[in-house]
C-alpha cells in the first residue's frame, strides 16, 4: 500500500499549467513540521513537492496561496529523467488524490505576515533535498 497524508503550509503560490493535450496540473511545495525538536529545541520542517491533476488542480490553483495550511492525501511517486548534462536525476513527489483547506486565505495571510517561527526553504528552491523542480511529462513510462 502506498498512501500518504500530509498537513502543512504552502511555501509558494501553486503553479497551474496545461499539458499539450489539455490536461491541467497543479504543483506546489508543502512545508510539513517534524513531530520532534532538534538539538537546539527548534522544530524543523520537510519541504515536500505535491502534484495534483484534473479538476482539483484548477481548484487548488484558484483557492490556495502561499502560507495557507492544507491537508493532502495521495501516494508517493519516484521518477527519473536525464538532465541537460546527461546525468540521471531522481524526483520524489506526492501525487495527491484529494486535498482539504485547513484555513481561509485571510487566516493564512495573517499567519504569513506574523510568523511564529522562521522555517524557510533551503537555498535549493524549497525542494528540501528532493532535487530540483523539472518540467512535467504527462507520459510517464510506468
Amino acid at each position: 500500500m502506498n498512501k500518504i497524508i500530509l498537513l502543512g503550509r504552502l511555501t509558494r503560490d501553486p503553479e497551474v499549467r496545461y499539458t499539450p493535450t489539455g490536461k491541467v496540473v497543479c504543483q506546489f511545495t508543502l512545508a510539513v513540521d517534524r513531530p520532534f525538536a532538534n538539538q537546539e529545541g527548534q522544530r524543523e520542517a520537510d519541504f515536500i513537492p505535491v502534484v495534483i491533476w484534473g479538476k482539483q488542480a484548477e481548484t487548488c490553483g484558484n483557492s490556495l496561496t502561499k502560507g495557507q495550511r492544507a491537508l493532502v492525501e495521495g501516494r508517493l511517486q519516484i521518477r527519473s529523467y536525464d538532465g541537460k548534462d546527461g546525468n540521471k536525476r531522481w524526483i520524489t513527489e506526492v501525487i495527491a488524490d484529494r486535498f482539504e483547506f485547513i484555513e481561509r486565505k485571510a487566516d493564512a495571510a495573517a499567519a504569513h505576515s506574523n510568523p511564529t517561527r522562521s522555517a524557510a526553504p533551503a537555498q535549493d528552491g524549497g525542494m528540501g533535498g528532493f532535487g530540483q523542480q523539472v518540467p512535467f511529462d504527462e507520459e510517464i513510462p510506468f
